[in-house]
């Protein structure tokens, strides 16, 4: 198993304390952090983007290229790119630049977003959110892997004899399809022979299972070697205690503020939008949180993984607020305690 850290920067008030940092020090504190992951051995950085809600991650090129200039070792990655409202031009010059700048530790997570108002926002319309991903991104595959490229397509302007500078560092980064709900993303990704990134942090994890195995299925459909089929999985947050009662006692007020903080009425009934585990015991036992001891975690990232066979876990330490040095803190126990027994149980060859 390989592990990534991913933030997608909420700047909502402590949902305790109502503290909330200025966007300087907020931004300042995600560099931080990924510098500390980087030196605790984590395989991954990824920085989301978010144009809708109270998050900061509008520009995750601008905070990756900050994580590339304090980082030498650690991959960095999206999570997700929201390729759907962008133009392929765009984010083809963007991240090849960051690609260079990082010599090659760029990978791409392309997805529609989790946040419903970014496709107003940009003059787009929901209903075709699919059509949109699915063009925009075959034609970013060809501006990364063509030159002179010539192009007509629905959603932009057609292109002639286009080549896109700078070119990738050592080839077209890897990109994986982001999904939570829909199995447009499993299948986009098993067309193109592509890994899957699936967020496993709200819904039951047969949910997800679903949408893995969908994939699975049309990957090996299309024609493509099973053994290229990697998966990723999210999860809805860490928190480490000593045991599973001092788990609840020290997070359950944290953890139930911050759920009815980020409830959202009007998405209520949509899935993957509003978590179903109200209380932290719900969480800790049928949750994609990752919420208790050491054994407690660890026997929960291996029984997503008997269901999942994924390759790389993802693991959220910002998702309640928690302050530099508390995230820290927890990056440092889950290396220490809990990394190293997944990385035994579950070997993986992604990134080797």
């Amino acid at each position: 198993m390989k592990f990534q850290v991913l933030t997608i920067i909420g700047h909502s008030p402590h949902p305790l304390s109502g503290d909330l940092p200025s966007p300087a020090d907020r931004l300042a504190q995600v560099v931080d952090v990924g510098t500390a992951a980087e030196r605790l051995g984590y395989d991954a950085f990824a920085v989301g983007e978010r144009h809708a809600g109270a998050f900061l991650s509008s520009a995750p090129t601008v905070v990756l290229g900050a994580l590339a200039a304090r980082t030498h070792r650690i991959r960095l990655l999206t999570g997700v790119t929201v390729v759907a409202i962008l133009d392929p031009v765009r984010v083809a010059e963007d991240y090849a630049t960051l690609d260079q700048l990082s010599r090659g530790r760029i990978e791409l997570v392309v997805g529609k977003g989790a946040e419903a108002g970014h496709f107003d926002l940009f003059g787009l319309a929901e209903e075709r959110q699919w059509d949109l991903q699915k063009e925009k991104y075959e034609l970013l595959r060809r501006l990364w892997s063509e030159e002179n490229v010539d192009w007509e397509g629905e959603f932009r302007a057609p292109l002639k004899n286009v080549t896109t500078l700078p070119r990738p560092y050592a080839g077209p980064p890897r990109v994986w399809h982001g999904s939570a709900t829909s199995l447009n993303s499993p299948e986009l990704a098993a067309r193109h022979g592509d890994p899957l990134f699936t967020a496993n942090a709200i819904q039951p994890r047969a949910a997800y299972a679903r949408l893995i195995d969908h994939y699975r299925e049309r990957f090996a459909a299309h024609g493509h070697d099973p053994a290229r089929a990697h998966v990723a999985a999210g999860s809805g947050g860490l928190l480490i205690a000593d045991t599973h009662e001092q788990a609840v006692a020290r997070y359950k007020d944290l953890y139930e503020a911050r759920v009815r903080q980020s409830f959202r009425p009007h998405l209520e009934g949509r899935a993957g939008y509003n978590t179903p585990f109200r209380t932290i015991e719900d969480a800790i036992a049928d949750g994609p949180q990752l919420i208790g001891s050491p054994q407690q975690i660890i026997d929960k990232i291996l029984g997503c993984h008997a269901v999942y066979r994924h390759d790389l876990q993802s693991i959220t330490v910002d998702a309640f607020g928690q302050s530099t040095a508390e995230q820290v803190e927890t990056l440092d126990r889950f290396a220490r305690e809990i990394a190293p027994v997944v990385r035994r149980e579950a070997p993986s060859t992604l990134w080797e």
